[in-house]
C-alpha cells in the first residue's frame, strides 16, 4: 500500500508535538501499521519518514502545531496511540522476561529495549521474569549476579516475579537432552570441528548424524563422565529435520546447531559440578516452556536463533507454545562502547574508578546522577516497538533521556 507524504507528515507532527518538538521515526512507523503499511514496507518508506521529520525538526513547536492543524484529518484517531501500543494475545494477560548475562554489570543499552516487556506486564496483568544466563564459565562475573538482581529490583521497582539463575536448573536441561535423544532430534557428534564445517558448507550428514539412540546416549554419559570425552572432543548437535532442510536447510546456521558442549572451566557459581554446558540454543527454549513464556522482545541480531528455538519448540511438541516474538531495532552509538567485556577492561586498567564512575553509562553510575525508573519507562514508551535502527551520538541521546528524567519529576546531576 503507498502510503502518502501528506501522511507521513501528519504522524511525525503528531508524534513530535507529544514530545515537545522532537519526532521518532519509529514511533512514526508504528502508527503507518495502522493505515496499511507492510514490514517488507519499512526499508522503501523510511528515507521518506526521515526527509519529513527533517523538515519538521526545523520548525519551532508552535509551528508544528499550526502546521499539524492542516494535516491532521490524515490521522485516524482510533489509530493514535499515546502510551504504549497494543501487542496481540493479552486477555488472559502476559508471562515474558528479561535475559542478561552475567558478565558484568547491567548499562543503559540493557534497558533501552528490555523495559518494555515489563510495561506490558504492567499493561495487561501476567508475570515478568528476570533470567540470568550464566551457562559460560568463561563469561561469568561472579559480582555481576547481586549487580544484576539491585539493577533490576531498581529499574522494574520491585516488579520483578522471580529471578531465574540457568545455572541451577542444569538437571532439568540434561532431563530433556535424554528426551531430545529418545526421539531422534539429538545426537553426540565427535567429528573434528573443521571437518564439520566442511560437512555444513557442502551440505552433508557427518557419519555421526547415523548412531543409534543407544550408541547416542552411551556418548551423552561419557561428555558427562570426568573420565570420559576431554574437552573439544564431543559435542551435542540438533538433527534438524528432514521437512526443515536437514543438513540442505537454506541457511547454513540452520543445519545440526550445536545444543551442548564440555567445558571444564570452574564456574563461579558452580564450581566443578558441571562440565556439560548448554547453549542458548537449547538452554533458552527449554526455560521458555517451563516459565511458559507467551510474550517475547528481543533485538533483531537474534532472528536466527529464535528460529532455532522455534525447532526445539517443534521437536518436543511444543510448537503451539511458542511465544509471541517481537524483534527490536537498536540504538547504535556513534561514539559509545557498550560492550561489557571492554568496560570490565577499562576499570581493571584504572581507566575509570568502577562500574559506578560517573564517566560510564551503567545503570549504577546513572542511579548516582539522579536518573529514576521512570525515566526509562518514557524512554521505551517513546521507542515503542520497532524494528528500524537509531543512529545517534550519546550528546543527543543523554538529551533526551534527560528530558525524559525532567518529566519524570526528576532533576539529574551533569
Amino acid at each position: 500500500m503507498k502510503i502518502s507524504e501528506n501522511k507521513i507528515r501528519a504522524y511525525a507532527l503528531k508524534n513530535a508535538i507529544h514530545y515537545k518538538g522532537k519526532a521518532n521515526p519509529g514511533a512514526v512507523v508504528s502508527g503507518l501499521f495502522a493505515e496499511g503499511l507492510q514490514k517488507e514496507e519499512i526499508k522503501e518508506i523510511m528515507p521518506k519518514i526521515q526527509k519529513v521529520i527533517q523538515e519538521i525538526s526545523k520548525l519551532s513547536l508552535e509551528e508544528q502545531k499550526v502546521l499539524f492543524e492542516k494535516h491532521k484529518d490524515e490521522v485516524s484517531e482510533r489509530d493514535v496511540r499515546e502510551g504504549l501500543p497494543e501487542i496481540p494475545h493479552t486477555e488472559k494477560g502476559i508471562i515474558t522476561r528479561f535475559a542478561p548475562a552475567p558478565s558484568g554489570q547491567l548499562h543503559v543499552g540493557h534497558f533501552i529495549s528490555n523495559v518494555l516487556p515489563y510495561l506490558f506486564v504492567k499493561k495487561y496483568g501476567g508475570k515478568f521474569y528476570v533470567r540470568i544466563e550464566d551457562t559460560n564459565p568463561e563469561k561469568t562475573d561472579p559480582a555481576a549476579y547481586e549487580g544484576i538482581k539491585d539493577d533490576c529490583n531498581w529499574v522494574y521497582k520491585g516488579g520483578v516475579n522471580e529471578f531465574i539463575i540457568q545455572s541451577d536448573r542444569m538437571k532439568i536441561y540434561y532431563d530433556y537432552v535424554k528426551k531430545l535423544i529418545d526421539t531422534k532430534f539429538a545426537y553426540v557428534c565427535i567429528c573434528d570441528p573443521e571437518k564439520f564445517k566442511e560437512y555444513v558448507q557442502n551440505k552433508k550428514p557427518c557419519p555421526c548424524r547415523k548412531k543409534t539412540i543407544n550408541q547416542n546416549i552411551k556418548d551423552w554419559e561419557k561428555m558427562l563422565d570426568k573420565k570420559g570425552f576431554k574437552e573439544g572432543e564431543a559435542v551435542l548437535r540438533f538433527k534438524t529435520p528432514t521437512k526443515e532442510g536437514g543438513m540442505k536447510n537454506s541457511n547454513p546456521a540452520m543445519r545440526d546447531f550445536p545444543l551442548a558442549r564440555i567445558n571444564e572451566t570452574e564456574h563461579p557459581r558452580q564450581k566443578h559440578k558441571y562440565r556439560v554446558w548448554p547453549l542458548m540454543h537449547l538452554a533458552v527454549p527449554i526455560d521458555d516452556i517451563e516459565y511458559k513464556m507467551t510474550h517475547v522482545i528481543r533485538a533483531k541480531e537474534h532472528m536466527d536463533n529464535a528460529k532455532r528455538q522455534k525447532m526445539i519448540y517443534n521437536a518436543l511438541g511444543k510448537e503451539k507454545l511458542f511465544p509471541w516474538t517481537f524483534f527490536m531495532g537498536r540504538i547504535k552509538f556513534t561514539d559509545l562502547n557498550l560492550g561489557k567485556r571492554f568496560i570490565k577492561a577499562a576499570i581493571e586498567a584504572g581507566e575509570y574508578s568502577g562500574w559506578d564512575d560517573e564517566k560510564l553509562p551503567t545503570i549504577k553510575s546513572l542511579r548516582k546522577k539522579g536518573y529514576k525508573p521512570e525515566t526509562f519507562w518514557k524512554l521505551a514508551e517513546h521507542r515503542g516497538l520497532t524494528e528500524v535502527d537509531k543512529v545517534m551520538n550519546s550528546k543527543d541521546f543523554f538529551e533526551m533521556l534527560d528530558k525524559f528524567n525532567k518529566e519524570a519529576g526528576n532533576e539529574n546531576k551533569n
